[in-house]
C-alpha cells in the first residue's frame, strides 16, 4: 500500500497483459481478457454445502460459484426465462428470499470482547450497543481491506461478524495468539438468509409480528420462526427495504425455516434470487475481492467515511492509515487508482461480467478496469464501478469503456462513459456514508 512499493508490473509488460498502471500492488489483478469459459464446477466435498444447498436446487438454482469455500448459488431463472433481470424485477417490485449462508458467522464472546473488536475494526466497538450492528472493515497494517463485514453485537460480551469472502476466522484467531484478549473466537452454526424487497416489512409482519416494524436500521431482534430460534436485522445486500433472519442451529432448523418463509411469501409474489448484485452497484454497495481487496485502501474505494478521525483507540492499520490520510489531505494522492461510478453506453449489460473490462481515456489510452456493470432499468443506461488514475476520478470525465462485442454500440469500437456519483440510486435506508456526506463529514459514528 506503500507509494513506495516497487514498481513490479510496468515491468513485467506481455502482450496479453494490458499495460494499466498497478504498480502499487503486489499481485496485479488479472486483466486478460477471456470471457466466459465452457467450463463445469465440480461438487465435491472439499467445498461445503451449506443447510440451505439442498433447498435452492429444488428452488431452481442452476448456477453457482464459491464463497468462503462453500456453495454459493448465483442463478435461480434461466436466461431464456429472463434470467438476473426478472429476478432484479422481483426484488424492486415485490419481495425475494435469498440463501446467503456463505455469509459465515465468526462469533467473538468472552470479557474483553469488545475491547478486542476494536482493535481489529477500523469504527469505534464502544459505540455499537447491544442489539445493534455496524457495517464495518478490518485491515492489516498496511492498510489493506482484509473483510467488510456486518458486525453484530448480541450482548455487550458477544459480537458475530458477518463476513465477506475472505477467511477473517483465521485472521481473529492470529491476532490473538497468546490469548491476549480473554475472548473465544470460532464460526458458529448460523446460517443468514435476507428477505429484500418493497414488500418485505408486510411479509416480515406476518412472520413476525408488528415488532418488525419497530426495528431500526442495523437492529435486531430475537425471534422464533416454525419453532426455530432466529435473529432478525433490518439489513441487506442491496439499496431496497429489506432484513436478514439469522438462522440458529442452521443444520437442523434449515428446511422449517426455509418453507415457513416461502409458504407465507407465496401469497406475496415471493421469488427464490440470488444476491442482486445490480441493485447493490445502484447503491454504490462493494463486492469484496471484486471492487476490493487486501491490497486496495479505503481511501482508494469509497470507504474514506471507515477511517474515523476521532477512534482515539489504536486498531490495526491506523498508523498507516493517518498516514495516508494525511498524504490526501495535502493533496498528494498515494495510490494508482481509485474506484469510481461510471455511466456507460452499450447495449445492456444483464449479466455477470466474466472479465475486468478495460477503461480508456480520451486519447484512447487504457488505463484502468471496470470491476462491477450492470444495467439500472430505472436510469436507463449501463453503470458502473472501476477504477482510474486519480486525475480522471473528477466527477463529468469522459472516458471510455472496452466491452465484449455483445454490448457493443460498434463493433470493435469502445462505447463512451463518464464518472458520475455514488451511490447511483438513493437508497431506502441512507449508509452510513450517505448520511455523512449529507452532514459534511468524510467519517461515521
Amino acid at each position: 500500500m506503500s507509494p513506495t512499493t516497487p514498481a513490479t508490473h510496468k515491468d513485467r509488460t506481455h502482450p496479453n497483459v494490458p499495460a494499466v498502471d498497478q504498480s502499487d500492488r503486489m499481485v496485479p489483478c488479472n486483466l486478460r481478457q477471456s470471457g466466459p469459459t465452457p467450463v463445469q464446477m465440480l461438487i465435491s466435498t472439499r467445498v461445503r454445502k451449506s443447510p440451505f444447498w439442498h433447498l435452492s436446487i429444488e428452488a431452481g438454482a442452476w448456477r453457482a460459484t464459491v464463497y468462503n469455500r462453500m456453495y454459493h448459488p448465483r442463478g435461480y431463472v434461466r436466461p431464456e426465462d429472463g434470467g438476473a433481470m426478472a429476478e432484479y424485477d422481483s426484488l424492486v417490485n415485490r419481495v425475494t428470499l435469498w440463501n446467503v449462508a456463505v455469509e459465515r458467522q465468526i462469533q467473538v464472546k468472552g470479557p474483553d470482547a469488545e475491547a478486542f473488536v476494536n482493535f481489529v475494526i477500523t469504527r469505534d466497538a464502544t459505540k455499537i450497543q447491544p442489539m445493534h450492528g455496524k457495517y464495518c472493515i478490518l485491515c492489516n497494517e498496511k492498510g489493506g481491506i482484509l473483510n467488510d463485514p456486518v458486525l453484530l453485537r448480541l450482548a455487550k460480551d458477544e459480537f458475530w461478524f458477518s463476513i465477506s469472502d475472505s477467511d477473517l476466522l483465521l485472521w481473529l484467531q492470529g491476532v490473538n495468539i497468546g490469548r491476549r484478549w480473554d475472548v473465544d473466537i470460532a464460526e458458529i452454526d448460523v446460517a443468514p438468509l435476507q428477505v429484500q424487497g418493497p414488500l418485505s416489512e408486510e411479509l416480515m409482519t406476518e412472520l413476525f409480528g408488528s415488532s418488525v416494524g419497530q426495528l431500526p436500521y442495523y437492529g435486531l431482534m430475537e425471534a422464533d420462526l416454525a419453532g426455530c430460534p432466529v435473529v432478525v436485522s433490518q439489513t441487506g445486500f442491496t439499496g431496497e427495504k429489506g432484513y436478514e433472519i439469522y438462522v440458529r442451529n442452521a443444520t437442523e432448523s434449515a428446511e422449517s425455516i426455509w418453507y415457513a418463509i416461502r409458504g407465507a411469501g407465496a401469497s406475496y409474489g415471493l421469488r427464490v434470487i440470488a444476491p442482486a448484485h445490480h441493485r447493490r452497484v445502484a447503491a454504490g454497495i462493494l463486492s469484496w475481492g471484486q471492487d476490493m481487496d487486501v491490497e486496495t485502501s479505503p481511501f482508494q474505494v469509497n470507504l474514506t467515511y471507515q477511517v474515523p478521525r476521532k477512534k482515539t483507540a489504536d486498531y490495526i492499520g491506523k498508523a498507516e492509515l493517518e498516514r495516508q490520510r494525511a498524504e490526501i489531505d495535502a493533496g498528494r494522492y498515494p495510490f494508482a487508482l481509485k474506484l469510481v461510478g461510471m455511466k456507460l453506453g452499450g447495449q445492456a449489460i444483464i449479466d455477470y461480467a466474466p472479465d475486468f473490462w478495460l477503461i480508456q481515456n480520451s486519447n484512447g489510452e487504457r488505463v484502468g478496469y471496470v470491476t462491477s456493470p450492470w444495467w439500472s432499468p430505472e436510469l436507463e443506461t449501463n453503470i458502473a464501478l472501476g477504477y482510474v488514475p486519480w486525475a480522471l476520478s473528477e466527477l463529468g470525465t469522459k472516458l471510455k469503456v472496452e466491452l465484449p462485442e455483445a454490448y457493443t454500440e460498434i463493433s470493435g469500437q469502445p462505447v463512451e462513459a463518464a464518472v458520475t456519483e455514488v451511490p447511483f440510486r438513493p437508497s431506502k435506508n441512507p449508509s452510513a456514508r450517505e448520511r455523512a456526506t449529507a452532514e459534511g463529514r468524510d467519517w461515521a459514528y
